[in-house]
């Protein structure tokens, strides 16, 4: 193993645990919002339902995708960047629902640039590991 291979693999490993981690705490933040009492619901102010359901969602996958670069499965690359892509889309239809004068909150608006910063990053790092994986 060389040192190039050995570095790419812990790169990988580390967007694995981060993946699980922020997947684990998505599902966590999401399904206190969608599923707890009166006042989680009233915490989130206003929140955009399908935001909020796609990342609550989402959560579930990010997990699957973070053990599949741990188990280093081509599939996690490609799962990684179909995660990237769906956020991006949500992100566009969230700016729309902005524009057409939907109520919003600013943390949503943080929330969705650092999942699309992070996904894009895990997918782009998915996809450098790649040369690694198990089909």
């Amino acid at each position: 193993m060389t040192i190039r291979a050995s570095s790419r693999r812990l790169v990988v490993v580390v967007a694995g645990a981060f993946a699980i981690a922020f997947g684990l705490a998505t599902i966590a933040s999401g399904g206190t919002a969608l599923f707890g009492g009166a006042a989680a619901r009233a915490a989130v102010g206003d929140a955009v339902g399908f935001v909020l359901w796609f990342n609550f969602l989402a959560g579930f996958a990010y997990v699957a995708t973070g053990a599949g670069l741990l188990m280093r499965r081509a599939a996690a690359a490609r799962l990684a960047a179909l995660i990237a892509g769906a956020t991006l889309l949500v992100f566009a239809a969230f700016g729309i629902h902005v524009l057409l004068g939907g109520a919003y909150e600013m943390r949503t608006v943080a929330a969705m640039i650092l999942r699309s910063l992070a996904w894009v990053a895990i997918a782009a790092v998915a996809r450098f590991g790649a040369g690694d994986a198990q089909a």
